[in-house]
């Protein structure tokens, strides 16, 4: 007789480097145009990575 038995298998998802935030270099010197600009290049960057954690765990979840 044959029994099927589910069994655990690591999650072979590539990994998802964390890019380097635009805002992380601002100072408090810089201008207030500058800084919204680097808040809004990071907003987009973090959508961009969010998507790539989703499609990350997405692979682990067939």
């Amino acid at each position: 007789m044959r029994v099927e038995v589910p069994v655990q298998v690591p999650c072979r998802a590539p990994d998802v480097a964390v890019p380097p935030w635009a805002a992380a270099g601002l100072r408090k010197t810089d201008s207030l145009e500058m800084k919204v600009r680097a808040l809004l290049a990071e907003r987009r960057q973090r959508i961009g990575y969010e998507k790539l954690l989703v499609v990350a765990l997405k692979a682990c979840q067939w």
